[in-house]
């Protein structure tokens, strides 16, 4: 049998499939995670306190770009694990030259769109005259990347979903190390500055890019590139963008949701305080993408023995990637807790931004546990195929609690209201999840009577 034989998703033992599959992706997300946190440290340190504000003004916008991205990647990805699972070779090519070309399409209309209008956009996004120069002079490059970035995304989510997770999680790492060596280089020998940081991230994912489309032209690949990219069908794009829906509505609901933090803090707070949710975010984003790469992991295993009707095995999967969400978020909470001066301060040496950052992660992660267990829920029903619930679930924490949340609290406490909104949200749309896959399996369990 093949070292990468997708094959073995339905016979192996599920701890140890998702140690196989998880562990390279979390490794892969974690380094990526890590290398946006060197980068805010090499910015914070090298450039100033403004340019960590400026750098969260972006935010926004970059959760936009990783919409439009993650809208082709997450749904080719688990499409084409579901063909693997039914034995259709075929289709799962299909899939991956679908994938590839719809990510070149998607990174040259976003990326030429958003560079048209960018100091609007920024601005629009909580900009202020003192930030706008530095969020510019970052988001220029990284727009301009576009095209080597979703490529390098898209194409290694497909990667690790068709029996690679290793090689793609040598993906996230060769980019990370290119970046890590070139940013220090460019912000404080060569002084670039902000654009010295993001001429850092590209080029190491256009590496990155190179890396995995060579994958895929190898014969040898378990699903490879065959003829043109471009003879698109519409069943085949369907079906990708309504997996895909449920990611991408998530970041574009992300980025509606950081205009109004931004435009908050601003009002009760000033730039320091936008510069404050600037390193709560990448704090906590740490944890996140660390569940994300375990919901990677967890994606290949599902969709084969969602799409072999092994449901038992999937049940098994689910049960002990909750568990494990759980852990990984609950580790974030205690540390975020008992040293949230010290970990704030990782970032910048100026006191006033520390004591910001502090006060807010204190109130941040207090319901920060049970994020784990709501985003593998999530996830789950998106890698069955089950869009529309995926999609709610995605959506319930993002519009349907924390936006009010946004639009009230800041009125009544000022800037702590903006961090009290986040664990409010956090155990209302983990509630959710739970009531939401609590009505799935008594469904499935009346089907399927035992």
């Amino acid at each position: 049998m093949s070292k990468n034989d997708p094959h073995t998703l339905g016979k192996e033992r599920i701890g140890k499939l998702l140690l196989q599959y998880s562990i390279p992706a979390i490794i892969g997300m974690t380094i990526t995670s890590i290398y946006n946190i060197i980068d805010s440290i090499f910015i914070g340190h090298g450039v100033g306190a403004m340019a960590i504000a400026g750098l969260a003004v972006s935010f926004p916008l970059m959760n936009l770009v990783v919409a439009f991205c993650t809208l082709v990647s997450a749904g080719g990805s688990a499409i084409a694990s579901i063909r693997l699972g039914q034995k259709d070779m075929k289709g799962a090519r299909e899939v991956l030259s679908h994938t590839f070309a719809l990510c070149l399409t998607n990174s040259i209309f976003f990326g030429g769109l958003s560079i048209l209008f960018l100091d609007k956009i920024l601005v629009f996004f909580g900009a202020s005259p003192d930030t706008l120069p530095y969020a510019r002079d970052f988001m220029q490059v990284i727009l301009l990347g576009t095209p080597a970035t979703y490529t390098m995304i898209g194409l290694n989510n497909v990667m690790r979903s068709t029996g690679y997770p290793r090689k793609a999680m040598l993906t996230s790492m060769v980019t990370v190390v290119v970046n890590i060596i070139l940013a220090p280089i460019f912000i404080f020998q060569f002084e670039w500055g902000m654009r010295g940081a993001a001429i850092a991230t590209v080029t190491s994912q256009f590496i990155g890019m190179i890396w995995v489309v060579s994958h895929f032209l190898n014969k040898e690949s378990t699903v490879h590139l065959e003829g043109s990219i471009w003879k698109l069908k519409k069943r085949i794009v369907g079906s990708i963008f309504a997996i895909g829906m449920s990611p991408f509505l998530m970041n574009v609901c992300a980025c509606v949701i950081v205009i109004i933090l931004n435009n908050s803090l601003q009002k009760y707070g000033g730039d320091m305080a936008i510069g404050a949710y600037g390193i709560i975010n990448r704090l906590l984003t740490l944890y996140v993408m660390v569940v994300l790469g375990l919901n990677l992991g967890m994606q290949p295993i599902v969709g084969y023995n969602f799409g072999a009707m092994n449901f038992e095995r999937v049940k098994r999967t689910l049960r002990l990637g909750i568990i494990s969400g759980v852990i990984i978020t609950s580790s974030g909470f205690l540390i975020c807790e008992i040293f949230p001066h010290g970990v704030s301060a990782i970032f910048t040496d100026n006191n006033e931004l520390i004591g910001l950052a502090a006060d807010g992660l204190r109130i941040a992660v207090m319901m920060f546990p049970l994020v784990g267990a709501q985003i593998v829920i999530s996830n789950f029903f998106q890698s069955i195929g089950k869009a529309k619930v995926s999609i709610f679930l995605s959506l319930t924490r993002q519009l349907l609690y924390l936006l009010p949340c946004l639009l009230l609290f800041p009125h009544w406490w000022g800037v702590n209201g903006v961090w009290i909104s986040m664990p409010v949200s956090d155990a209302l749309a983990f509630a959710t999840a739970v009531i939401s896959l609590t009505f799935y399996i008594r469904s499935v369990s009346k089907q399927r009577p035992a």
